[in-house]
């Protein structure tokens, strides 16, 4: 999607070879225009015979960027929570996610009212690195007996193996910026391969 990474070469920095900071206008400060315009891209792609029934994604950077997909999606979005709220019962689905970024684990939940056996759910989330988040997600859907759609990530980090974890587990995974390396910080992206018919 040339939107996102003309703003990740403008705005984003590239902190380590690992670490690409993008809070100007994706996990701090929001760009509307560009959240509307990465929702329209996840739904063209996968709105494609495939019933979709909800968007999941995690508290927080995911929630803009899930939001515009539901929404284009015509679905209800819910958000898997980092911390238990007062208001939430025991009846939940949780799964445990590593941040490599923050260097953490956290127990993500989700209520049970919100996700049923009948759901085909599309997963989204803001990178793909190692694949823990999406994984722990794709967890969540499948104690609830329910079907993981697809998974839209926002920025990919190639060179890591989230994505070819994903995708052996057989999971249909969409990102709109690959990245194949951020070093000497510069950010080069993965140039998609030409497909002839």
């Amino acid at each position: 999607m040339d939107l996102l990474k003309e703003k990740i070469r403008t705005e984003g920095l590239a902190l380590s070879e690992e670490v690409l900071k993008v809070d100007s206008f994706l996990n701090h400060q929001i760009d509307p225009l560009l959240m509307t315009e990465m929702g329209k891209a996840f739904a063209a792609y996968f709105n494609k015979g495939k019933k979709i029934t909800k968007v999941l994604t995690i508290e927080s950077s995911g929630i803009a960027v899930g939001l515009t997909t539901a929404l284009e999606l015509g679905v209800p979005l819910v958000f898997a929570r980092k911390k238990k709220s007062l208001t939430m019962s025991n009846d939940l689905f949780v799964s445990k996610v590593y941040s490599f970024t923050k260097q953490e684990e956290n127990e993500i939940t989700v209520s049970k009212r919100f996700i049923s056996p009948d759901d085909h759910i599309l997963l989204i989330d803001d990178f793909l690195a190692h694949g823990e988040a999406a994984l722990g997600l794709a967890s969540i859907v499948e104690q609830a007996g329910a079907t993981v759609a697809g998974i839209g990530i926002v920025i990919e980090k190639s060179f890591q193996a989230g994505n070819e974890k994903l995708t052996k587990a057989g999971y249909d995974v969409y990102s709109l910026a690959r990245i194949k390396s951020l070093q000497q910080g510069k950010v080069e992206f993965l140039e998609e391969e030409l497909v002839y018919e």
